[in-house]
């Protein structure tokens, strides 16, 4: 697995690399996104279900935690931002439908063994005014 640097100064950018990620993601993948609040997870993310024909609005899961999208393939948003860890992730009882699904999941290091799972590895930080995008497959 090689990562691959991106740079992005604009939500447009962050939008042209989230659509990237969609390329040959198949159900049972797993996309993972991790950085800080604010770096662009969620406009990432969306624009990879975007990719994958996702067509209906895709608000933040933070509260709901997991939202499941038709697309050309069902999609699944996952944000465990509110949850302690593994344990509770395994509560959820998603297991069955990530398998059917792409899984674009937020937070990750609340359920470390997701992020072994994980097809697609995403890393965003602040860089100045703009984005350091990681993305390792």
């Amino acid at each position: 697995m090689n990562p691959t640097q991106h740079r992005s100064c604009s939500e447009d950018e962050t939008r042209a690399i989230g659509a990237s990620l969609a390329r040959g993601l198949a159900p049972g993948a797993i996309v993972c996104a991790r950085g800080e609040l604010g770096t662009g997870k969620s406009v990432l993310l969306r624009a990879c279900a975007a990719a994958l024909g996702v067509t209906e609005p895709m608000p933040s899961p933070s509260y709901t935690i997991v939202h499941e999208y038709l697309g050309d393939v069902p999609v699944l948003h996952v944000d465990l931002y509110r949850l302690s860890g593994e344990d509770e992730f395994e509560l959820l009882g998603i297991d069955d439908a990530m398998q059917t699904a792409v899984t674009l999941l937020e937070w990750p290091e609340r359920a470390p063994e997701l992020l072994a799972r994980a097809t697609v590895s995403v890393t965003i930080r602040w860089d100045g005014d703009c984005r350091a995008i990681e993305v390792v497959r």
